[in-house]
């Protein structure tokens, strides 16, 4: 089987493919691929939206209607299907047993379908009351110019969840780069609108038709993914008697913590929704633009390791712990490896990863440091956060949907409260060159939030399978060889004048990142010596077609 694309090919057995494998980490890869080729493009669709909205009110408006409705996605979505569907679904294909598998992919389908319509339908109705319950800072224009934005974004989530429902299938047939780079296409909608109608509409206006893009972004973002889904899953039935079937019921049931707890984290986001609307005008923008830095490493790392994994781990449950427990951790590792420099660069070098990103057009230089002081606080959670990824998927594995459910609703609570309890105080003491830094105790309860679910999870899963901890002095490696590189691309920054932050951006963060995996490599770090190693061939190899090039030349 040929995984170097990733192709519509009619699938071959599953058990066939068992034989022909590649490593799990050539399945990371393509996750890790698809998502870096969606996280980039978001990169870009926020740089312009920053261009153009700034910290206004008007972007205050896009990132509250684009939040409130997200409740279908995030209860719905990819995260309770990876608990309940995938596992199921791949235990089927592992067996053989084909037309089974089809009856239950049709039946969850079925489900999602029905389900997400009728909420897309009712959120468009309640929009004015959503806005009054969970915006209820917004008032005047900003509420007015709210209710439509939400009501074209609702059936946008509910497409969304639908798009979800084929990753599962995709992911489940080991095709990973498709619907992982899926979403280039949401944000490509996006950027188009932006690009062509930004310098042509007042923000009230273009915040309507950017919210009409993003729909259409979702529809474009499911389109894709569904030839590749009816061409590997054959025996795809829709029939509403296939949801009696006993592997359903066994996905609804499983379904149900994972909506729980995927609730309780939908909740989170909007009491951070509705604290930020209590806050001065730009703090949802700031929220927003630092949690889009905050989630990459999460999603490029910690998800796609995770997603990656959750297919043969689901078909090795029944092989054993010591096995389990030995991938555990190499997938903990293989995420720190990334994590870490990301951890240590945007406490050091923040400031100048923001600018190069955003600083543009309304978005200023005091819009830059705000942003980078709310991502600190995000940051201080970041390893736990790219670390629970995968030690939830190793619960949905085992069957058990219900303590990471339980687990997420201690890890909101702690975060609200802690929000709660220091934004005020933060928003009335604390302040950057007149701005007041609310939103930075809103970041600060997210990062203690997260270091407490990941340490449930770990304590959990070691009465499981015993203890999963990668190591304490791989890790102070790692920090070592990322210390290292930042220190070094913070003296850069000092000499390099920030009139053109991209430039400055390249020329600190290139050697930041060279240092570190140099130095890692250095320290016997295998999962830094394998992307030395890969980066060393890669330029040997062209500079030999370059030698092998002059001398036909010759």
């Amino acid at each position: 089987m040929n995984h170097k694309t990733d192709g519509p090919v009619a699938p071959a057995s599953i058990p066939a493919e068992e034989a022909k494998k590649p490593a799990a980490g050539a399945f990371a890869r393509l996750v890790a691929a698809g998502i870096f080729l969606s996280r980039m493009s978001g990169l870009v669709r926020e740089a312009i939206f920053a261009r153009y909205f700034g910290t206004t009110m008007f972007a205050d408006v896009f990132r509250a209607a684009l939040r409130i409705p997200n409740v279908l996605q995030n209860l719905l979505g990819e995260g309770t299907l990876s608990a309940s569907f995938v596992p199921v679904y791949s235990e089927l294909l592992h067996q053989g047993k084909k037309e089974e598998a089809g009856r239950v992919a049709g039946a969850v389908f079925s489900i999602l379908l029905v389900v997400a319509g009728a909420f897309s339908l009712l959120g468009v109705f309640m929009a004015p009351l959503m806005v009054d319950v969970f915006l209820y800072g917004f008032h005047g224009e900003r509420r007015a110019l709210a209710i439509p934005a939400i009501r074209i974004i609702f059936p946008m989530t509910g497409i969304l969840v639908l798009s979800a429902w084929a990753l599962g299938i995709l992911n489940s047939h080991r095709k990973f780069f498709i619907p992982y780079v899926a979403p280039v296409l949401w944000n490509v909608s996006m950027i188009a609108g932006l690009l062509i109608l930004g310098t042509r509409m007042d923000l009230a206006h273009l915040v309507i038709a950017l919210s009409w893009a993003a729909l259409l972004g979702g529809i474009l973002q499911l389109g894709v993914q569904l030839p590749w889904v009816f061409q590997l899953e054959k025996n795809l039935s829709f029939k509403w008697s296939n949801t009696r079937l006993p592997e359903s019921r066994e996905i609804v049931r499983n379904a149900w913590p994972a909506i729980i707890g995927r609730g309780v984290v939908q909740i989170s986001a909007w009491i951070d929704v509705f604290l930020a609307s209590l806050l001065s005008v730009g703090a949802i923008a700031v929220l927003t633009y630092s949690t889009t830095l905050y989630l990459l490493p999460i999603s490029l790392f910690g998800m796609s390791v995770a997603a990656s994994e959750l297919p043969d781990l689901a078909r090795q449950r029944l092989e054993g712990t010591e096995l389990l427990r030995e991938r555990v951790k190499a997938g903990l590792q293989q995420i720190a490896v990334f994590v870490v420099p990301s951890v240590v660069g945007f406490f050091v070098l923040g400031d100048v990863i923001v600018a190069a990103l955003y600083q543009h057009g309304r978005f200023s230089p005091l819009d830059t440091m705000i942003t980078y002081i709310v991502l600190a606080g995000f940051t201080l959670g970041l390893q736990a956060s790219t670390s629970t990824r995968l030690l939830s998927s190793t619960f949905f594995a085992l069957h058990d949907t219900r303590k990471p459910a339980l687990y997420a609703t201690i890890r909101v609570a702690i975060t609200g409260f802690l929000g709660y309890a220091l934004m005020r105080p933060f928003e009335a003491m604390a302040s950057f060159q007149g701005r007041p830094l609310g939103a930075l105790g809103l970041s600060l309860g997210a990062g203690v939030g997260a270091w407490v679910e990941w340490w449930l999870l770990r304590r959990g899963l070691k009465k499981k399978i015993g203890p999963v901890a990668m190591g304490m002095p791989v890790l102070l490696r790692m920090y070592g060889a990322a210390l290292a590189g930042a220190a070094v691309g913070r003296a850069i920054a000092y000499v390099v004048p920030p009139t053109n932050p991209i430039i400055r951006g390249v020329l600190v963060l290139g050697p930041f990142g060279l240092l570190y995996f140099g130095i890692a490599h250095l320290l016997g770090i295998p999962q830094a010596s394998a992307v030395v190693n890969r980066f060393t061939r890669l330029i040997f190899r062209n500079a030999a077609g370059s030698a092998g090039s002059n001398e036909g030349g010759d």
